[in-house]
């Protein structure tokens, strides 16, 4: 192979340049807004306390078309900020801000065709709701949907929430699992830990209850791809499999398989920022089963979008699956 493809992104994020006032909307707080307070910029804040400050490749597709094509990207896929997906609200509200979201995602695609596939946010919280605005996600062209690790107090195995996995196996749309609401932060307020610490261990929590629980047993034609690596699954998959050897009367109550069976059955996103892992989380789950993520915009980022993987010393074709192809294949079945 001469030359390598052009990036295909599963991981980015975007928000509307501009929102309603969710909290004069809704009566009550807890919601994101934005402060445009110079050009170009804006401060995320959570009611008011200050989340974080955004730039327009935040939220102008012109922009984020000219870091695309310095950087090699030939496409991103469109997710919102996790924090938005606000499953804590009543699911009304949820939904409202959910369909505004989805809404602007799909206008984004529709008006630069190739460059951007998207991903809606469903009000995962009231599955009934969230089935049929997954129906509604497809209808308006988006590719599948990005959910939280866990959803409020459920886990992503929680018989609740199997309606809406199986509706989504059905519609033949994409999952795309990201951390959120990370485990133990109350406990870890120094060092950004919630963000390195916690973060990896949400995205573990949520391929351990897919596995455990036996949704990817029940639903195998159901497309789940995992953020940042599956965060420290892999590094921690032979404990876990350790612990369904010798403990099945704890491990194995919902599914007898084992969960090194389901290795090549999900896939991963590249965000690991060492090449070791990524050779690593490559050998776990296969060539075919990791696809670029960069988390654009943001710094914990890869901020050249598939540098890592281009900079390995593997053969081309192998590089290519990981750059574009394997994402394509998520993506559309």
């Amino acid at each position: 192979m001469d030359t390598l493809p052009l990036v295909v992104d599963i991981h980015t994020h975007i928000l509307p340049e501009t929102m309603p006032n969710w909290a004069s909307k809704f009566g009550y707080g807890g919601f994101i807004h934005l402060d445009h307070h110079c050009p170009g910029c804006a401060k995320m804040y959570k009611d008011s306390t200050f989340f974080r400050e955004v730039e327009a490749n935040c939220w102008d597709p012109s922009t984020r078309i000219h870091e695309c094509d310095q950087q090699g990207v030939g496409m991103q896929v469109l997710s919102t900020v996790p924090v938005m997906f606000s499953y804590w609200a009543k699911p009304q509200d949820t939904l409202d801000l959910s369909m505004f979201l989805n809404d602007h995602i799909a206008e984004i695609v529709k008006s630069y065709p190739g460059r951007f596939e998207g991903l809606g946010t469903l009000p995962m919280q009231a599955p009934e709701l969230a089935i049929k605005e997954l129906e509604r996600c497809k209808a308006i062209g988006l590719k599948g949907v990005q959910i939280g690790s866990h959803i409020n107090q459920w886990n992503l195995n929680a018989p609740e929430l199997f309606p809406v996995f199986q509706a989504c196996e059905a519609l033949g749309m994409a999952v795309f699992v990201h951390p959120w609401d990370m485990m133990a932060k109350a406990s870890m307020p120094d060092y950004w830990l919630p963000w390195l610490v916690g973060m990896p261990a949400e995205s573990s929590l949520a391929l351990s209850s897919l596995i455990f629980g036996g949704v990817f047993e029940r639903l195998p034609n159901l497309r789940v791809a995992v953020a940042h690596g599956g965060g420290s699954f892999p590094a921690t998959l032979g404990r876990i499999q350790h612990g369904f050897d010798v403990r099945p009367d704890l491990c194995a109550v919902d599914n007898d398989k084992p969960p090194t069976s389901y290795m090549g059955k999900f896939w991963l996103d590249s965000l690991v920022h060492d090449p070791r892992m990524l050779d690593m989380i490559v050998d776990t789950v296969g060539e075919n089963r990791v696809a670029v993520g960069s988390d654009y915009p943001f710094p914990l980022g890869e901020h050249e979008p598939g540098k890592l993987v281009r900079n390995m010393p593997w053969a081309d074709v192998k590089k290519a699956k990981i750059l574009a192809a394997n994402a394509l294949e998520w993506l559309n079945g």
